[in-house]
C-alpha cells in the first residue's frame, strides 16, 4: 500500500511539473533529496553504531535485566492473561526496556518475538487478544528516557532542549494508550471473550 503512495506522489509531482512547465525543477529536487537521503543515511550510521554499542554493553553488563525487574511488576498487571513465567513476559520486558533507552531498532526484534510467543497463547488466530492489543498500543506510544538515536543525530546539541518535553510526551500518550486498551477491552463490542475485533 505505501509503495502505491509514494508512486502516486511521485507521479503527481512529474505531472503537475509537465503542465505548468517545472519538469527541470522536478527533476532537479529529485536528483537533490537523493544527495541528502544518502548523506542523512551515512551520517546516521555512526549514531546508530554507538547506540547499540551502548545497548549491547548495557545488556552484557546487566542494566536491561535490572530495568526488567524494575518493569515486572507492572507488565504482570498490564498482561494479567499472561502466565508470569511465560516467555512472552520476557520479551515484552526487553522490548520496553530498549524503548525506555531510545533504541527503536533495537526494540523491533523483540517486539516481533513477543507478538509471535503471545499469538501462541491466543485460542483465536484471527483475533488479537487483549495482551496483544495492550502490548501493540505501549509500544506505539513508549516511554523514552533517553531521546532515540536519530533524533540525537539529526538535532545534534540541540535535543538536549527537548529531552523534558519527550518524556512529557511519551508519558501522557503511554497513559492514554493504557487508558483506551483497557477501556476498550471491557466494552462487550470489544471483548476477546465474545468474539469481537480488538
Amino acid at each position: 500500500m505505501l509503495n502505491y503512495i509514494w508512486f502516486g506522489m511521485m507521479l503527481i509531482g512529474v505531472v503537475v511539473g509537465a503542465f505548468t512547465g517545472n519538469i527541470d525543477a522536478v527533476t532537479e529536487a529529485a536528483i537533490d533529496m537523493a544527495k541528502v537521503a544518502v548523506n542523512l543515511a551515512i551520517g546516521l550510521i555512526g549514531i546508530m553504531a554507538l547506540w547499540l554499542g551502548v545497548m549491547k554493553i548495557a545488556e552484557e553488563s546487566g542494566l536491561i535485566r535490572i530495568i526488567a525487574k524494575g518493569l515486572r511488576p507492572i507488565t504482570i498487571r498490564l498482561f494479567p492473561d499472561v502466565p508470569e513465567d511465560h516467555p512472552a513476559i520476557g520479551s515484552i520486558v526487553l522490548n520496553m526496556s530498549a524503548n525506555i533507552l531510545g533504541l527503536g531498532n533495537a526494540a523491533t526484534p523483540l517486539g516481533l518475538k513477543a507478538m509471535e510467543e503471545l499469538q501462541e497463547l491466543n485460542p483465536n488466530k484471527e483475533t488479537a487478544t487483549n495482551a496483544m492489543c495492550m502490548f501493540l498500543a505501549i509500544n506505539t506510544s513508549s516511554v523514552q528516557l533517553i531521546l532515540p538515536a536519530t533524533v540525537v543525530a539529526l538535532m545534534g546539541a540541540h535535543a538536549s532542549q527537548i529531552f523534558i518535553t519527550t518524556i512529557i510526551a511519551t508519558t501522557m500518550s503511554t497513559i492514554a494508550a493504557v487508558i483506551a486498551v483497557k477501556s476498550l477491552e471491557k466494552m462487550k463490542r470489544f471483548s476477546f471473550s465474545h468474539g469481537g475485533d480488538v
